[in-house]
């Protein structure tokens, strides 16, 4: 039986120049190379420049990723951005990368807000348009500067996050509706609201006119992040209908080395599986996954016709995963 699928035809990935290792933060707070890295397996993070905003790092991102695909601007038929990190409260940031990159005036635009699961977010809401014969081409984009909400006088936040930005490009694709199909096979995505208050930026329009600065309770999203990434990777083997032995990769979001060893783990994955950035971008939040893919990609690590499952979760809390044919 055929179907629609929405093929990865084209990544992209981009880095700011400032590069803040371990050791420099240690002049800022108290703190140590050894201490970071043993907890967390970070080594270094890219820091965005103080004039260079979350719509920049996103428009690097997407021109590789259109040129990757061997396309141009006026093919995309649709831009879904992933960020907490928006240029402005409104409007949409997409919009501002849309009018970048010469997109064609009408695409539409939009942004979701789901923290370190937004990815995989946006990425459903792109296969969903592409199945639904909405749009035969998707930009998707997730780009944070987590450093500008940052409280740079806390340890135990300020060590975590980084700044950068990922792309794929969509394009519609018949398939005969199995395993071996090319592009998106499943995709599943979550929330539970109780757990909102466990990881926030405590500040925000409506409540204190401010954008804040990352809060988390470390333990409790410790805890949950190993049973709901694990839980998000088996759903959407079982609805593709493969198992982890029949996995060729994993791309967890980059939160911590100890959450990712341990979903891998509880997967039954050996480590070379297991593709780990974290050392050098940290945690950048919803660009973790494309900035990790497109990475891996380019230096023909991951290759087309590789099955590789993308899990994450962040804030709200909120996580997913998504089944995907390179």
């Amino acid at each position: 039986m055929t179907c629609i699928r929405s093929e990865i035809i084209g990544h992209g990935h981009y880095l700011p120049a400032k590069e803040l290792t371990n050791d420099d933060l240690a002049k800022i707070v108290d703190t140590s190379d050894e201490w970071i890295s043993t907890r967390t397996g970070i080594k270094s993070r890219h820091v965005a420049a103080e004039d260079e905003y979350t719509s920049d790092l996103a428009v690097k991102a997407a021109q590789m990723a259109i040129r990757t695909a061997n396309i141009s601007a006026e093919d995309i038929d649709a831009i879904v951005l992933a960020t907490v990190t928006p240029d402005n409260t409104t409007p949409a940031t997409s919009a501002k990368i849309a009018g970048k990159l010469g997109l064609k005036v009408g695409t539409p635009a939009f942004d979701i807000s789901a923290a370190c699961s937004g990815f995989v977010y946006a990425l459903t809401m792109a296969d969903n348009m592409i199945r639904l014969a909405q749009a035969k081409t998707v930009l998707v984009v997730s780009a944070e500067t987590l450093s500008k909400i940052t409280d740079w006088t806390d340890r135990n936040t300020c060590v975590l996050f980084g700044d950068g930005a990922g792309a794929v490009v969509l394009r519609a694709k018949e398939g005969n509706g199995t395993s071996e199909d090319t592009g998106i096979l499943a995709t599943k995505i979550y929330a539970d609201g109780s757990q909102y208050d466990n990881l926030l930026s405590n500040g925000g329009v409506s409540t204190t006119q401010t954008a804040g600065h990352l809060w988390m309770n470390g333990k409790e999203v410790f805890k949950y992040a190993i049973n709901s990434l694990t839980q998000a990777a088996e759903e959407v083997m079982s609805m593709g209908g493969v198992t982890s032995q029949d996995l060729d990769w994993l791309i967890p979001h980059q939160a911590n080395v100890r959450i990712i060893s341990g979903v891998g783990q509880k997967l039954g994955l050996p480590e070379e599986k297991v593709i780990v950035t974290i050392d050098h971008q940290a945690n950048t939040s919803a660009a973790t996954i494309p900035l990790a893919l497109s990475e891996s990609m380019e230096k023909g690590l991951i290759k087309k016709g590789d099955l590789v499952v993308f899990n994450a979760m962040g804030a709200g809390f909120t996580w997913g995963g998504a089944l995907v044919r390179i």
